[in-house]
């Protein structure tokens, strides 16, 4: 007789689970939605966090990683000036959606409210038992917005989903639809205001109809000892051409898990990231994506800058299936390594089923040059000066693929004021 002895509980696996207890009655849904909440997080409870014993958490222990549950009631916040000046903002603030938020000629629904009527329970459920961000995000949420970009809309400017929290646990969602030859630009933007800890979960579900074409852009400038999961759920159409730029500046432990679904034939993905990590700080980008019919393309490239402590991850697959001929698949990860205690841990995967494909990955890790800052210490510029430069020249040359003036200069003075604080 086997007698497998029960894994005690961590303080932040006990904290977690009563905080549940706790919001359970106050978390909008009816009956259906209430109980599978509990589904979720008493699979958490069962599981215990995911460890390196999980593949897909090998490089992020999380039941090391996460050692408290912040227990401090959220600090009051207020909305921000937009990213972009001009765009259309609707904001989640403290995980309360504005019952008035609009975008002109688009359908928004607050998720709170659909949740309450329970049309939301079909997207509360999980890829597979590692899935970890969709269980706690499908636990604790309480609201978002759901779009919907009808069948041939053209935005006359960008969107910002402005999400801003000021501490304790808090989770949001957010799907949304684009119609068929709809074209869009949307920024999906999360900040923190005050000094409290937070745990922050987000989920995003993008489905891009046939011929639509959107640049999404996802900021993510939580505070220093926050801890953020995000999760990206792409699902695309024929012909249809997604550009999806991730930007991590901030949080002391980030996951950020991205699944995309290429299903229609001459679909084009283009992702392009980077993480700048700093102090003690830990960011695991995961990525899974799945090519399902013939002639589908996609690039991703991760632009990595590392300082002081702080270890990163990228974990990227990609999948051909064997009905998906003629697919073209390219991934690169590079990283920069500014101190001799930073990592940086990079596992690119291609698993193809299919023979007529072009699929190709790749990694670097590497510091900069000292010939290039001898040669701009020959003109005058001070070291400190001359590594900035550098580094954003590293960085620079993905932003730049935006190929949109207002955009670009939104996301250089990010990464402007993340450097000037770290570098």
């Amino acid at each position: 007789m086997n007698i497998q002895t029960p894994i005690k509980p961590t303080v932040a696996e006990t904290a977690l689970i009563e905080a549940f207890g706790h919001a359970i009655g106050q978390l909008p849904g009816d009956a259906g939605v209430t109980a599978r909440r509990s589904e979720l997080v008493g699979a958490i409870k069962a599981e215990g966090l995911p460890t390196r014993r999980r593949e897909a958490w090998h490089y992020t222990d999380l039941r090391s990683l996460l050692r408290t549950i912040p227990q401090e009631a959220a600090t009051s916040v207020a909305a921000l000036a937009p990213l972009v000046e001009g765009s259309t903002v609707v904001t989640l603030l403290n995980g309360k959606a504005s019952a008035s938020a609009s975008i002109s000629g688009t359908v928004v629904t607050t998720y709170a409210s659909r949740l309450a009527d329970g049309s939301a329970l079909s997207g509360l459920t999980t890829y597979d038992r590692d899935d970890f961000v969709a269980r706690l995000n499908g636990g604790f949420v309480s609201d978002g917005y759901d779009i919907a970009f009808p069948d041939g809309f053209e935005a006359e400017k960008p969107v910002e989903i402005q999400v801003v929290q000021g501490g304790g646990l808090q989770a949001g969602r957010f799907p949304v639809r684009f119609g068929a030859d709809s074209r869009a630009t949307v920024i999906e933007r999360h900040v923190a205001a005050g000094d409290k800890a937070a745990i922050v979960s987000s989920v995003s579900e993008l489905t891009l109809g046939d011929g639509a074409e959107v640049t999404w852009i996802l900021v993510q400038t939580e505070g220093a000892d926050d801890s953020y999961f995000g999760q990206i759920r792409v699902s695309l159409g024929k012909d249809a051409k997604l550009r999806l730029y991730l930007l991590n500046a901030g949080g002391k432990l980030v996951r950020q898990d991205i699944h995309i679904e290429v299903g229609g034939e001459g679909s084009d993905l283009m992702l392009r990231g980077i993480n700048l990590l700093g102090g003690d700080s830990h960011t695991d980008v995961t990525l899974v994506l799945n090519h399902n019919v013939e002639n589908t393309t996609s690039t991703e490239i991760m632009r990595n800058v590392v300082f002081d402590r702080a270890k990163g991850v990228f974990q990227g697959q990609i999948k051909v299936a064997q009905a998906a001929q003629k697919t073209d698949a390219r991934m690169a990860c590079n990283s920069l390594l500014l101190s001799d205690e930073a990592e940086f841990s990079a596992k690119p995967e291609l698993e193809i089923f299919a023979d007529d494909v072009q699929c190709g990955h790749g990694a670097t890790v590497t510091d900069i040059d000292h010939n290039h800052l001898f040669y701009l210490a020959s003109r005058g510029i001070p070291e400190k000066a001359g590594r900035a430069l550098l580094v954003q020249a590293f960085v620079q040359e993905t932003v730049e693929e935006l190929e949109d003036e207002a955009l670009v200069e939104a996301l250089e003075s990010v990464i402007q004021a993340w450097l000037d604080r770290h570098g």
